[in-house]
């Protein structure tokens, strides 16, 4: 069995130990090591191993396996030798941040609202908490106002490891059904739950609770979670982004908001805008092109339109009035011949699905939709796709 230093310290930085095993693991590339004692905690409790090295070896990963802790070098280490163990600090006191932050949290929601944390994920740049119930309006931000009231209370966090009977008495959380010793983590107050992972040992050290998000999730609700430097991290990006728009918008920082929803109603009128008059140029080139002769005229003739850029809804509104006045495949093509087509074709006596099954053998490209009215992209010139629709009015004028 490794001695557990993170259990008996877990701001304790380094340490000294003696190596018990070393062996090769071929197929990660790296060496099994086992130390009579270690600092460094495995992945556990929904929290991810820590990182770090021993006599200056890089530690790539960390498991427990039969009350063994097992470290995965990069490079071996001697049996019986006497090394030197070194975590990366800032990481840990991050992550026990978080999980005690996490905890404290949990605690709160259960005893207020009864719903069961059941599953928490503590990510490099993110930590999930998922609970079975649905938060109302407010609720999310009084479970933060009293969680970070718990932070300033600076209270003793406690790890009990209780008999069978003792346990018996306490009402606690836990995720699964536990054997043999339980260890629970006790904040008075707050929370008392079953934990593998180190904690602080007062509830100041957490330092800001942020909860950044609630969204619906499986039936219940996702909430996600920044403590500590992390929130000052996301208050720090958040300051940055807020100063850049207010400076972008000429607008003080506090009423960004309200300046962003000026822009949008000017956007959207602007939209408005000119849709109507990209709708206006589109009936003027249906009336010109009525007017032409050629492959334009007679009962199974095509109408065929090619603009850069147009919106995708006025397109479909100019092929569907022409499908109403041609008997051919009317349609309208977006782009140029460099970067390709994006087309929308309309037809009331073809079913173009088949129509696109050569189409596409000639022009590379795809797409789809009903007998009626297909859209997708092509490649090819204008020349050449005028060609081709020229070439098939002309053998449907003269048939089989």
């Amino acid at each position: 069995m490794t001695e557990k230093l993170y259990y008996q310290d877990s701001h304790l930085e380094e340490f000294e130990a003696q190596v018990i095993s070393c062996q090769e693991n071929q197929k990660n590339n790296c060496f099994e090591v086992v130390l009579d004692k270690t600092a460094f905690f495995p992945e556990g409790g929904g929290q991810s191993a820590d990182s770090g090295e021993i006599n200056g070896v890089l530690v790539k990963d960390v498991r427990e396996k039969g009350g063994q802790v097992i470290h995965y070098m990069a490079q071996p280490l001697a049996v019986g030798g006497h090394v030197s163990g070194k975590i990366n600090f800032p990481e840990r006191f991050s992550k026990m941040q978080q999980h005690t932050g996490e905890h404290i949290v949990s605690g709160l929601v259960h005893k207020r609202f009864g719903y069961d944390n059941v599953g928490f994920h503590l990510g490099k740049e993110s930590v999930t908490l998922d609970f079975n119930g649905i938060f109302h309006d407010g609720q999310i931000r009084e479970i933060e106002w009293e969680a970070n009231q718990a932070v300033a209370k600076n209270i003793a966090v406690q790890v009990l490891y209780p008999t069978k009977e003792e346990l018996g008495r306490l009402d606690y959380r836990s995720k699964k059904e536990l054997e043999g010793q339980v260890r629970i983590v006790l904040i008075p107050g707050y929370d008392i739950c079953a934990c593998c992972a180190p904690h602080l040992a007062f509830t100041g050290e957490v330092g800001l609770i942020k909860l950044v998000d609630a969204v619906k999730y499986k039936g219940g609700t996702r909430v996600t979670m920044a403590c500590g430097f992390r929130a000052l991290q996301d208050y720090q990006m958040k300051e940055d982004n807020v100063r850049e728009i207010s400076r972008l918008l000429s607008a003080k920082p506090h009423e960004t908001a309200e300046a962003v929803k000026r822009l949008q109603k000017e956007q959207q009128s602007m939209k408005d805008k000119m849709f109507r008059l990209q709708n206006r140029y589109l009936e003027a080139k249906l009336e010109e092109l009525e007017k032409k002769s050629g492959v334009l005229q007679g009962p199974i003739a095509s109408c065929l339109l090619f603009e850069e850029d147009l919106d995708k809804n006025v397109a479909r509104r100019f092929v569907d009035a022409a499908m109403h006045r041609y008997e051919g495949i009317c349609g309208i093509f977006l782009g140029n011949k460099s970067h390709g087509y994006h087309y929308i074709l309309g037809s009331q006596n073809q079913d173009l699905r088949d129509f696109l099954k050569g189409f596409h053998q000639v022009f590379a490209g795809k797409g789809g939709g009903k007998p009626e009215m297909v859209q997708g992209t092509v490649e090819g010139g204008q020349a050449q796709l005028e060609k081709y629709f020229a070439d098939l009015q002309e053998m449907q004028k003269n048939g089989p």
